[in-house]
């Protein structure tokens, strides 16, 4: 629940394993006092070629608290430098998973791209999840902006 002024929202308490592969590696962390996502590191080595795919061990396995998930997002320099990316994104772990943090890269760059054990790969977000309850109606209120789908809203010239 976030505190009122410039006040620091409370930390979030995730258990966190270390499994045998993952020891001696830092846990994921904020790199700075304003960063949103903590740098996660890859427990293995790998060599990802272009237009490949990797589910990259991170030697983690967590119990999120319920009521919340972690999000993996892309680190932004390893997009623009190299086309490194999570083609998921964000991924998405579950609060009652308990295997091994995996994060899938892809790489859309032209070279081939080295990871070495300790490399930071992704970014963590915990968020609140919310859940959503469906209710079955016969008709919806009326928008603006009605049925207009892809691109209906304008911003590109093209489109």
């Amino acid at each position: 629940m976030p505190l009122s002024g410039n006040q620091p929202t409370p930390d979030v308490p995730v258990r966190v394993k270390r499994l045998p592969h993952g020891e001696g590696l830092d846990l994921p962390a904020y790199a700075t006092a304003g960063a949103a996502g903590m740098d996660v590191v890859s427990a293995e080595a790998v060599t990802i070629a272009p237009g490949g795919r990797h589910a990259v061990a991170t030697g983690l396995a967590m119990a999120i608290p319920p009521g919340f998930e972690i999000q993996v997002r892309p680190r932004s320099g390893l997009a623009l430098k190299h086309g490194i990316t999570v083609p998921n994104t964000p991924g998405t772990i579950d609060s009652d998973y308990r295997g091994e943090l995996k994060v899938i890269l892809i790489n859309h760059g032209a070279e081939p791209f080295a990871i070495q054990r300790g490399d930071r790969v992704a970014q963590l977000v915990l968020a609140p999840v919310t859940r959503a309850s469906w209710l079955a109606v016969d008709e919806l209120d009326e928008t603006e902006r009605g049925t207009g789908g892809f691109g209906s809203t304008g911003g590109v010239v093209a489109l």
